[in-house]
């Protein structure tokens, strides 16, 4: 991780291996707050939703690989491709593409996701409307490869434009939306000319040398943000992927795979944050891993800052091992889901899970599971998650720290380790400095507590009632 502004431990806390990890999106330096009073308000409300879900899908879900990275030609764990998929690159590139023709995810229901991922307390929505490989889950004019043409076989069905479906369904479920985009798209000839191979996930030609070329890419790219921030209803975040394509000046050479990146990316940053701001006042731009005033919030990927940062953050995270469908995924307890939000939130951060659709537009019924589980988790603790930030001590062993707003409650969370939640007979935590606790509650526990204090330490006795995954205990002030 890189430096930031503010005091960052360079450590991470790796929370699973990871099929995707072709960015490796560290924390970049040099926050710059918004001065933007629309934004600010914006940023605050998402800061208190804590819980969001995060959704990859494409027509790469029929192959049951990662997520456009097999069209990359690095030699490099994410990028492999299989032999029966195409003998050669060139092969393997027009099969993949010609997935476009057999993509028919008739299952779509985007109100099961809504209404389960609200159960579970998710908040927020952020969707891939379009990935590295160009493909565009939503009715852009700017390309016909995209799930609306008269090419996709889901093109017919009433609900093809998925991402205006996603959008309106969690809309009115209350969720705040986020339009995931990626910059740098490998299928238009605006970005990997057919006049030259790609060489790596960067553009295969100089942008100096051919302006012209460039020009065409940069408003290619500025229409569709423009499609989906004025024609989708209302959208909170813009979540933009990719930041190979940046500014050259802004290359960290102490990141690896910033030191591929031999020329020049400008897409020209303040005319589309600008448009997207006229178009969506007070959205929130994440120009991922590019400092400056698009990055309203840092994104780590796959893992958790070990101390809390003083700045905007959400860790996006997969509930299985792979961002985009695997057949028979691994997916992660739901001990360990809720242990990841309480150490995230305790640090100041943002959860984004990330859950894969399949081909026929529907999840794993594990991933529902784990949803339902987690329901039952947050209807009784999500008074300690929500409009909550950190307080010192943080953590301390197995106890992690969150406080309301106002200062006047302070949220101690007990976590063990191992498969299932280990209960104590006795919880013993040290108490916030200068927090005078006048009263104790257990969520989810009715009645009595026995508790006491010497000096700043608290000692309470479990009481009858068993908890799953963590305990939420409250601490009021005098």
């Amino acid at each position: 991780m890189q430096k930031l502004t503010t005091i960052i431990s360079t450590a991470l806390l790796a929370t699973s291996t990871t099929l995707a990890f072709g960015q490796a999106h560290n924390v970049s330096g040099g926050y710059q707050k918004p001065t933007d009073p629309q934004v600010i308000e914006n940023l605050e409300q998402w800061q208190d939703m804590k819980f969001g879900l995060f959704m990859h899908w494409g027509t790469y879900s029929q192959w049951g690989i990662v997520e456009s990275w097999s069209l990359c030609p690095e030699d490099e764990g994410w990028t492999q491709r299989k032999p029966e998929h195409g003998a050669t690159y060139n092969e393997y590139v027009k099969n993949y593409e010609n997935l476009q023709t057999t993509f028919n995810p008739t299952d779509f229901n985007p109100q099961k996701w809504a209404d389960a991922a609200k159960a579970a307390g998710m908040k927020y929505v952020v969707f891939t409307t379009k990935h590295h490989d160009g493909f565009a889950m939503f009715d852009t004019k700017e390309s016909d490869y995209k799930i609306t043409s008269s090419k996709t076989p889901f093109s017919s069905n009433p609900k093809a434009n998925v991402t205006k479906e996603i959008f309106n369904t969690f809309r009115n479920d209350g969720f705040k939306i986020g339009a995931y985009f990626s910059k740098p798209d490998w299928h238009t000839d605006f970005y990997w000319w057919n006049y030259f191979p790609p060489k790596d996930r960067n553009v295969n030609y100089d942008p100096k040398k051919h302006p012209e070329r460039w020009e065409k890419f940069k408003n290619y790219t500025y229409n569709q943000i423009n499609e989906l921030t004025s024609e989708y209803g209302k959208v909170d975040i813009l979540w933009l992927d990719g930041g190979w394509v940046r500014p050259f000046k802004t290359i960290d050479q102490s990141v690896d795979w910033q030191k591929t990146i031999k020329v020049e990316q400008d897409i020209d940053m303040d005319r589309i944050g600008g448009m997207a701001r006229k178009n969506q006042p007070g959205i929130i731009v994440v120009d991922r891993t590019v400092p400056g005033n698009w990055e309203n919030y840092v994104t780590p990927e796959q893992a958790i800052p070990e101390h809390p940062l003083d700045i905007p953050w959400e860790s996006c995270i997969t509930m299985g091992d792979s961002f985009s469908y695997v057949p028979n995924d691994n997916y992660k307890p739901t001990k360990k889901i809720v242990e990841t939000l309480v150490k995230i939130i305790s640090r100041g951060g943002n959860y984004l899970l990330n859950i894969a659709p399949g081909p026929k537009g529907d999840y794993d019924q594990a991933a529902y599971d784990r949803l339902n589980e987690l329901a039952g988790w947050m209807k009784i603790n999500q008074n300690a998650v929500y409009a909550t930030r950190t307080i010192a001590p943080y953590h301390q062993g197995d106890y992690y720290y969150t406080r309301s707003k106002d200062s006047k409650i302070v949220n101690v969370f007990h976590l063990s380790e191992g498969d299932t939640y280990q209960q104590p007979n006795e919880y013993v935590f040290q108490v916030p400095d200068n927090f005078k606790v006048k009263k104790i509650a257990i969520l989810g526990h009715k009645g009595r507590l026995n508790w006491s204090q010497r000096d700043n330490q608290i000692t309470l006795r479990s009481p009858g009632t068993r908890f799953n995954y963590a305990t939420a205990i409250q601490l009021q002030s005098k």
